[in-house]
């Protein structure tokens, strides 16, 4: 049996051939898992489970589906759907975890984030970040009505498209030494996560012990899947 890990597909009404590839993935080989991890970015956007948009209906439904094969699913907010609630959770059968989260993966240890949190050089980045992380704020953002709420979204999108156009690519990566504090703190040796969009496998030392680091890629021109079984994780592209 083989655990199935994905991020960053950035679902959206006007890329509709990535939903497609989704749908068909969670049908066919997400059915036969021992379970799936979503972590983050699942959505371009998300301003609050009370949002009727029809495409996203079609994606809970499907994840309902796969929960009722008994393929247990779980999600982890990303940067783009840190808004996904418990009504979300409720309708889908998707079970949501902190950011990072230690997982046991075939009797080995494995620290799991989206991976923004790691990404320390872009200062700015980190203090929007802080701010719409916090539980306050969030609160007071899904009271105000869904079109405010559409609004900013599109604004953040706007501003976040200026921010990673105007960035050294450098800093929008993760700091490796912010990736070892983390692995020292939770005591692995492995860790994997999404957001940067550059998929690969980094072997390190750590503290004088071979460690690794797997990232996701993204589905925007294909698809992007960690296959982990027995024998350990495998990358993989998902082609269209």
């Amino acid at each position: 049996m083989t655990t199935l890990f994905i991020s960053d597909l950035h679902l959206d009404a006007g890329l509709p051939e990535i939903s497609k590839q989704l749908l068909i993935f969670l049908k066919d080989e997400a059915a036969s898992a021992d379970a799936l991890y979503i972590l983050g970015d699942l959505f371009e956007s998300w301003v609050g489970d009370d949002d009727p948009n029809p495409h996203y209906a079609t994606v809970k439904n499907a994840l309902r589906k796969l929960v009722g094969r008994r393929v247990p699913v779980y999600f982890m907010h990303g940067n783009r759907d840190f808004a996904i609630g418990e009504k979300f959770a409720q309708e889908t059968g998707v079970q949501i975890l902190p950011d990072p989260h230690v997982v046991e993966l075939y009797g080995e240890s494995v620290l799991l984030s989206h991976g923004d949190r790691y990404c320390t050089d872009d200062v700015q980045y980190q203090t929007i970040r802080k701010m719409t992380r916090d539980p306050k704020w969030l609160a007071m953002m899904l009271k105000k009505p869904l079109r405010e709420r559409l609004a900013f979204a599109a604004q953040a999108r706007a501003a976040s498209a200026a921010h990673g156009g105007a960035i050294n690519q450098k800093i929008a990566n993760v700091n490796q030494r912010a990736i070892e504090r983390a692995m020292r703190e939770a005591n692995v040796d492995t860790m994997l996560h999404g957001h940067t969009h550059r998929p690969g496998i980094h072997r390190f030392n750590l503290d004088g012990e071979p460690a690794s680091r797997i990232v996701l890629g993204d589905w925007f021109t294909q698809g992007s899947v960690v296959r982990w079984d027995e024998s350990g994780p495998v990358l993989s592209v998902l082609q269209r």
